[in-house]
């Protein structure tokens, strides 16, 4: 039975073969004309400066955290030695999937001059690399740490170090990819009236690279870090229950490792059939990953754990993450009422555009959450949660980690949004032929779905993994009976502070968008103007001007919000005690799940109310509903791609430092 963990460490090792195995795949293919590989050199060159930037200032944070960790913790080199193997291991599960990425997108353009089906399959392929990394990576950081000390609570530190760099990825490209983004299409679609990826604009190149370091080096380390945290919040809770369950702690730890073994069958049935349907296809792939895994799970479950209530909370996990799926697709995709209400809406200017997209946003939070309370709620009480506290907490937190069993296949396809979406652009400014560029819109549209399902599903399985951490801080600092009691004023400003630190998180975010799209539109607009023959196709556009400004912006900018996700709980914790940062902990983890499901869906309804109108609705592009409908995605681009899914990494970050110091807490408050 021991010898048994050791399958854990193997799956990661496994996974990490496969990754390069498809990479290499990936690589072979042909990389197009020399004009479709300048721009694509341009877009690798700018992502690839961009994210060697925000690494070195992450790592000079990195190593002044790793000193506190180690001068101020019982243990603290081993935590501190784990918590710099977490951040490198998430850096890297970004970079190495980053690095095909920029790769796959011009020769998924390439590939689509051959037909859909072969351009899907160089497009998943190049997505399945970062999944499959991202797992592995984590998989094999988790378990290696606990074989290394015998000891889960010593593994916080790898958890710790995964939460930063996903907290500063998701921000700092988040920050990117909007600012380039929006700026680009101010100017070039508003005021100039010109194609979006038009090579004449000069924001053009900075929004490609902005695709992959938001979308794909970002993601990456979001559901590495969700990865790693909630089977770590397993673990500890399962720490808490070994004397009725001796593999309650190896359990999810195995869990994991039978399912990357799924998620690697499931790549080779992404396939287009014959119908043309991409989405089918893509969903195919995380049906069988899905099915697969809760078949494997009976299996562990019966020999692990002898108590089959445990493979019915892994059910319930599954039946969450399809639950999100299914509901992200319906507030986000252009065949359903959300977005076509939206669009409608457009017609009479950017005002209704926005009140419609705003209203969205906040209804979509409804369904999700009694999803999530009835998830909650029925893996707390199948297990035996009435009874045992203890061990219904334990369900949820094996909820949670069967919901992250399709990891590898939903990073797979968020990836693929950012390959898609630049295979377009390059065929754009390569001046392909329109049937490919009728094929890349295709995968693209596609694309758009995917991101804001990815997203959907990271804020439901954040939501259920803080759940988990807040019951193993709990017991840390122990607060028991009246604790938390609401008639203790310090408890009450807790649940203030942590309700408002997502407001507060946003805000800085958003503003730092709206700063760095200034520059950009300022940019854009120097250069129509000073440099003759931009619109008439004779000159070439400064791109790199407009990268160097949103990086600069980018790294500037993340300091504020990761200075909030740090200090603010050790500030609590210290001057206000125990108590006071579980409320903090309980605040933040509501309000911060109904302002990330808003903000998410929100801002994927409005980009996909904008395509419906260039698909031809409303009077197509060019029209004044189109203008409308281009102001409310530059307002819902900061919502689905900075703000939103960093609430994620905060949610989360926050409540790794309150376990991590949880020790200098005990005693501490002035009141």
């Amino acid at each position: 039975m021991e010898a048994l963990i050791y399958l854990a460490p193997l799956a990661g090792l496994i996974s990490l073969l496969f990754a390069g195995f498809f990479a290499r795949s990936v690589l072979k293919e042909e990389p197009g004309s020399e004009k479709m590989q300048e721009i694509a050199g341009a877009i690798q060159e700018g992502a690839m400066a961009y994210l060697n930037r925000q690494y070195k200032t992450i790592a000079v944070v990195a190593v002044i955290l790793a000193v506190l960790i180690f001068a101020l913790l019982e243990d603290g080199s081993k935590i501190a030695i784990g918590f710099l193997v977490g951040a490198i291991s998430s850096a890297a599960a970004g970079y190495v999937g980053m690095n095909v990425s920029v790769r796959a997108n011009v020769r998924t353009a390439h590939a689509a001059s051959k037909g859909l089906q072969k351009a899907m399959s160089v497009a998943f392929r190049g997505g399945a690399v970062t999944g499959l990394a991202v797992v592995g990576l984590a998989l094999m950081g988790t378990s290696g740490f606990y074989i290394l000390y015998g000891n889960v609570d010593l593994v916080v530190g790898f958890g710790f170090g995964a939460s930063l760099i996903s907290l500063f990825a998701r921000v700092g490209g988040g920050i990117f990819t909007k600012a380039a983004d929006v700026g680009a299409d101010l100017v070039g679609k508003v005021e100039a009236g010109i194609p979006e990826d038009d090579p004449r604009n000069a924001g053009v190149i900075a929004d490609n690279v902005g695709d992959n370091v938001g979308d794909c080096a970002g993601m990456g380390a979001d559901l590495f870090e969700t990865y790693v945290v909630t089977v770590l919040a397993s673990m500890l809770l399962g720490s808490l229950i070994l004397d009725s369950y001796t593999n309650a702690i190896l359990y999810p730890l195995i869990l994991g490792a039978v399912a990357i073994f799924a998620s690697i069958i499931s790549v080779f049935f992404v396939k287009v059939g014959s119908d043309g349907k991409i989405m089918k296809a893509l969903y195919k792939g995380v049906a069988v990953s899905a099915v697969l895994s809760l078949v494997a799970f009976y299996f562990v479950t019966t020999y692990l754990m002898g108590d089959l209530r445990f493979y019915y909370a892994a059910l319930v996990g599954i039946v969450i993450m399809v639950l999100m799926v299914v509901i992200t697709e319906y507030y986000t995709s252009t065949k359903f009422r959300p977005v076509k209400t939206i669009a409608a809406a457009s017609e009479t200017g950017a005002g209704t555009n926005v009140i419609s997209g705003l209203a969205i946003g906040f209804e979509s939070t409804a369904i999700p959450v009694v999803v999530i309370i009835l998830g909650i709620l029925t893996s707390f009480f199948i297990v035996g949660g009435g009874a045992s506290p203890a061990i219904g907490l334990y369900g949820i937190a094996i909820a949670a980690a069967a919901m992250l069993s399709t990891t590898g296949m939903i990073v797979a396809l968020d990836s693929y949004g950012p390959i898609t979406d630049n295979a377009g652009g390059i065929a754009e400014m390569a001046g392909m032929p329109s049937n490919v560029r009728k094929i890349t819109d295709a995968l693209d549209a596609v694309g758009n779905t995917t991101k804001a399902v990815t997203k959907g599903y990271a804020i439901g399985s954040a939501a259920l993994g803080a759940l988990a951490l807040f019951a193993d801080y709990t017991g840390k600092v122990d607060l028991t009976g009246d604790a938390l009691s609401l008639s203790r004023p310090v408890v009450l400003v807790g649940l203030f502070v942590g309700g408002l630190l997502p407001f507060i998180f946003s805000a800085v975010t958003m503003q730092a968008v709206g700063k760095a799209a200034f520059k950009i539109v300022n940019e854009v607009r120097r250069q129509f103007r000073e440099i003759p023959g931009i619109m008439e196709g004779t000159a070439k556009p400064e791109y790199g001007k407009c990268v160097d400004i949103v990086t600069a912006a980018a790294i500037r900018e993340m300091a504020i919000p990761g200075a909030l996700a740090i200090f603010t709980p050790l500030i609590v914790g210290l001057l206000l005690g125990p108590a006071a940062l579980g409320g903090l902990l309980i605040g933040i983890i509501v309000s911060g799940l109904l302002l990330a499901l808003t903000m998410d869906n929100g801002g994927g309804a409005w980009d996909n109310a904008k395509k419906l109108i260039e698909d031809g609705k409303h009077g197509g592009k060019g029209s004044e509903a189109h203008k409308a409908a281009v102001v409310g995605d530059t307002v819902g681009d900061p919502f689905k791609d900075t703000s939103g899914p960093a609430l994620n990494a905060l949610i989360k970050v926050v409540n790794m430092v309150a376990i991590l110091f949880s020790s200098l807490f005990i005693g501490a408050g002035l009141f």
